[in-house]
């Protein structure tokens, strides 16, 4: 094992043992390197002031070389924002400006110790990290029935971890807390697990209540109390999105510091919340009381980043920062969430037309991107594949009786045509 490698597993031991004992042997292994190519070109940036031939650019007239075609187009940012590289860890102002977006939109975090965020590839490339620093093969990675199938490939495939799930809903239709008790609990063998989760949820569209936050956080407590070292994501992708009863923060309020077998991790981006899907700009951040932990996980952590991707896009970054720190920042915001908000109403009014009754009920949502069908006379399937061939709309088919509907991308006016035309197709499958 590389020396720099074992000098952050004796910090993350001295600090928290039980933190040491989640790592992967990957996670074990990966550091970042303090000598190399970029500290030495970091150092020769801060004083190689004749003459700087360290790092694999090309400069003109003092700034990065580029061409016309793409700086006329971008010519409201200087060229040192876009052309360079941007740090492994990410621009250092973005970092700050989101930790203390973090800190004003979740009020729970005010008094917990948790690290700076670490720029990533967006949510895919966080969870990606987090699946690489903590998952061996075996592991238990629990998370509901309905979710993102790219957990699977992340989490699974990836790392060979044994997928653990549990129903998200109880009869009642609230989140299953003893669901995820009994997953958790059984893992007492293993002594460890990780726990994905994932609110606004992703098919569903539902947040917990603050009741059931509770229910999910005493869980994981006696989980770490039986002995289970608990590494807890919350995939904060949706983050902001909630528009009626429901928590309106993140649980990694709640979940950091809750106990030495706990180690919470924040997964979020600008992706969804901020309206950019193609920047490809997210964020992994950790939890604890220890801050020689946190240096070696966030080091690790970008140890990962340097052995996968290097860095993150530079333009995207500088995009994104520029954003948050606008003036119109907030209000064009909140435009945004108050249109998706109005989507969301009007297919909960749409979908209380007593008609639909015989063929779907549908899930709880109360914020997000999707809702969920249940059918009840059609397989999802082939729903699916008629709407798409018979009358030209496009919805998501999950397992044998779910059908995920992205009111999203559905302007308010359009979207009683949209379930006129679902309800049309299930109608004439029953008919055949």
């Amino acid at each position: 094992m590389n020396p720099l490698a074992g000098q952050l597993n004796e910090s993350i031991k001295a600090g928290n043992t039980h933190v040491y004992d989640m790592l992967s042997t990957l996670g074990k292994e990966i550091f970042f390197p303090k000598e190399g190519i970029l500290s030495q070109s970091a150092e020769a940036t801060a004083h190689a002031k004749k003459y700087n031939a360290t790092i694999g650019i090309a400069t003109e007239n003092g700034i990065p070389m580029h061409l016309s075609v793409i700086q006329d187009k971008l010519s409201a940012f200087q060229p040192k924002d876009l052309y360079s590289y941007a740090p492994p860890a990410g621009k250092p102002e973005l970092r700050t400006v989101w930790r203390s977006k973090m800190l004003q939109e979740n009020p729970s975090l005010q008094d917990k110790s948790f690290g700076n965020p670490v720029v990533t590839n967006a949510l895919t490339h966080g969870l990606s990290i987090i699946a690489d620093l903590f998952v061996d093969e075996g592991d238990a990675v629990i998370y509901p029935d309905k979710n993102w199938e790219n957990y699977e490939l992340t989490f699974g495939i990836r790392r060979h971890g044994e997928t653990v799930n549990y129903p998200l809903f109880t009869q009642e239709m609230t989140f299953n807390s003893a669901g995820l008790r009994e997953a958790l609990l059984a893992q007492q063998g293993k002594g460890k697990a990780i726990v994905v989760l994932n609110f606004p949820n992703n098919p569903t569209g539902y947040t917990p209540g603050l009741k059931e936050g509770e229910e999910i956080v005493a869980v994981i407590k006696e989980a770490a109390e039986a002995g289970i070292n608990v590494v807890v994501v919350t995939d904060d992708a949706y983050f902001g999105l909630f528009f009626e009863d429901s928590l309106k923060e993140s649980l990694f309020g709640k979940l950091a510091g809750l106990h030495p077998r706990v180690l919470a991790v924040k997964v979020d981006g600008a992706t969804k919340e901020e309206f950019v899907w193609g920047f490809r700009v997210g964020f992994i951040t950790f939890a604890s009381e220890n801050s020689d932990v946190l240096a070696a996980l966030e080091n690790k952590a970008i140890g990962i980043i340097r052995a996968t991707i290097s860095s993150g896009s530079h333009p995207s970054q500088t995009f994104v920062l520029d954003a948050l720190k606008a003036p119109e920042f907030t209000a064009q915001k909140e435009e945004k969430f108050q249109i998706m908000k109005g989507r969301a109403n009007r297919v909960k009014a749409l979908l209380n037309d007593d008609k639909y009754n015989e063929v779907w009920d549908y899930y709880p949502f109360n914020s997000g991107y999707f809702m969920c069908l249940k059918l009840k006379t059609v397989s999802a399937e082939a729903l699916r594949t008629h709407l798409i061939h018979e009358y030209g709309v496009g919805t998501i088919a999950l397992g044998e009786h779910d059908l995920r509907i992205a009111f999203s991308c559905i302007e308010e006016e359009y979207l009683e045509d949209l379930f006129r035309l679902i309800y049309q197709g299930i109608q004439d499958l029953q008919s055949v």
